[in-house]
């Protein structure tokens, strides 16, 4: 007899699944039955939170849905976070969780782990949430949320198996076929789309993380347009050096002056919400003439009015658009557009920031294509605002969307364990990592080569300057924090604090030569 959790892993398997992270407990051990004799890789974080995180990194490193096992009530709480994030950044993430038995649900009676209605809560933050009453609603489930994260936007897929259920005989139970589909640009949509192009003069392009899988043929089409390409935080890595891209924040002035002088601004796969655009909060993003969006989900085009919202894959449509336009033009205006608003945008940004960035440049030409995985801290938020990195995907983190703290160390390893092949690199800082320091002993169980690079200023010092700023004397800012070369080594973790930022190439080649966790501390005074 082969039960309701034995199936669920063979269903996994069958989807792809190679990775699940979780927390074993009383009440999800009926889904570990089969795990042993299967593919599938368990890794075990140290906190729920960090299950959530890793499966976001393997999933944004990977590209398929990252997936975590989590117990009852305190375990899904402590997902929830990492739920959140994966809903804000638009992350395939299928979080499975035990809830109690059938007959004591909702009752109140007092039941280990109990909650009034987990899945009323996980209704708030998944793009669905489902509880398997029958044990063959498994594989009808499972084909929904992966034809979700094929055909629509993606993010966080929550299903609860009751405890009398996981144990319950399913025999036979095999993949279902889907046929959800993926939203078309019509040729009418294409047609039209295409006259605005040809009637630009000066027009730009908006890029977000939806356009990651179109970033072959979208540099095809900039260059046919002569488009300066604007591209947000989690769309870094596309076009990296080239003369088009603009690798800066639209919060900045400069870009946004861009905009405002382009008569036809085309936005593939970006929300257009304030973390990218109006992170200043100033209100000063300007009104766009002829402003064309091209997202796969309907919701998104209902919330940014645009003159030609289209419902479409970013892919499929650049490719079409792209097909369909004439050689380059000789002008090359775009180009000079797009340096003119580099050179404003970096002279904007001041020296502190520019520093940072120089020390993003370090680690991406140290090493090459790397991952770099970005917790809420300075550098971050400089590279945010101004960063050009060398890989599609390769540059992610938190402080854009949801803005969770902690996320940078389990999504590295989550990043590191989905591309082992590829360096990954973790910035945090010190406040940061003290949110999830035990992971370190994730990396070190499973030997996942994650370069951490723990930015110093001795605590929240961006909090601390915004409350300096608005003549707030500032209290709870300034945490204590380990030592963290001690810390290393107390896990068995090589570690290295700089003397000086020219030790740096030197430090990351020897912790990339390791082949195991390594830690650099570096202090925020030897950047300034």
């Amino acid at each position: 007899m082969t039960t309701v959790g034995e199936s669920l892993v063979h269903l996994l398997e069958s989807y792809g699944v190679d990775t699940v992270f979780g927390i074993p407990g009383v009440h999800t051990i009926e889904l570990y039955r089969g795990l042993a004799a299967s593919k599938i890789r368990h890794i075990t974080p140290r906190h729920e939170q960090g299950a959530g995180f890793m499966a976001d990194g393997y999933a944004r490193a990977t590209g398929k849905p990252g997936v975590a096992f989590v117990i009852t009530g305190p375990g899904i709480t402590n997902t929830i976070t990492a739920m959140g994030q994966a809903r804000a950044d638009s992350i395939p993430m299928l979080v499975i969780s035990g809830v109690n038995q059938r007959q004591s649900l909702g009752k109140g009676m007092g039941f280990l782990h109990e909650l009034p209605n987990q899945r009323a809560m996980l209704q708030t933050v998944a793009m669905f949430s489902h509880r398997i009453e029958k044990a063959d609603e498994l594989p009808i489930v499972l084909a929904r949320a992966f034809a979700l994260f094929a055909s629509r936007r993606p993010g966080p897929v929550h299903i609860e198996i009751p405890l009398d259920v996981m144990a319950l005989p399913l025999d036979g139970a095999e993949r279902q076929a889907s046929d959800a589909p993926i939203p078309h640009a019509s040729p009418e949509t294409m047609a039209e789309l295409t006259r605005q192009c040809l009637a630009a003069e000066r027009p730009a392009i908006l890029i977000g993380g939806g356009a990651k899988e179109a970033a072959t043929p979208l540099k095809d089409l900039a260059e046919k347009l002569d488009a300066p390409v604007v591209a947000t935080t989690n769309a870094r890595g596309i076009l990296h050096h080239h003369p088009l891209l603009v690798p800066a924040s639209p919060s900045l002035k400069a870009v946004r002056q861009l905009l405002a002088d382009s008569d036809l601004v085309i936005a593939i796969g970006t929300e257009m919400g304030p973390t990218d655009y109006d992170m200043y909060g100033d209100g000063g993003f300007p009104e766009l003439k002829r402003f064309v969006r091209i997202d796969i989900d309907a919701g998104q085009l209902d919330r940014w009015p645009a003159f030609m919202p289209i419902e479409a894959s970013a892919k499929e449509t650049v490719e079409k658009l792209s097909a369909g336009l004439p050689a380059r033009r000789n002008a090359r205006s775009g180009e000079e557009r797009a340096e003119q608003t580099r050179d404003a945008a970096w002279v904007e940004v001041g020296t502190r920031t520019q520093g940072q960035v120089r020390f993003l440049n370090i680690l991406r030409d140290t090493l090459p294509n790397s991952l770099i995985v970005g917790d809420s801290t300075q550098t971050i938020y400089s590279g945010n605002l101004y960063y050009d990195h060398d890989r599609v995907g390769g540059w992610f983190n938190a402080a854009t969307g949801f803005g969770a703290l902690g996320f940078g160390p389990p999504a590295a390893i989550g990043a590191a364990l989905g591309k082992p092949e590829t360096s990954t690199i973790c910035i945090v800082g010190d406040g940061g990592f003290q949110f999830v320091l035990g992971e370190l002993g994730a990396a070190v169980d499973e030997e996942v080569p994650v370069i951490f690079i723990v930015w110093n200023n001795q605590g929240y010092q961006e909090i601390e300057r915004a409350m300096v700023e608005v003549d707030i004397n500032p209290v709870g800012v300034r945490p204590s924090a380990p030592d963290y070369l001690k810390i290393a080594d107390a896990y068995g973790v090589p570690s290295h604090r700089l003397a000086d930022i020219d030790e740096l190439p030197e430090a990351l080649l020897r912790a990339k030569a390791s082949g195991k966790p390594y830690l650099i501390e570096i202090d925020e005074k030897l950047v300034g």
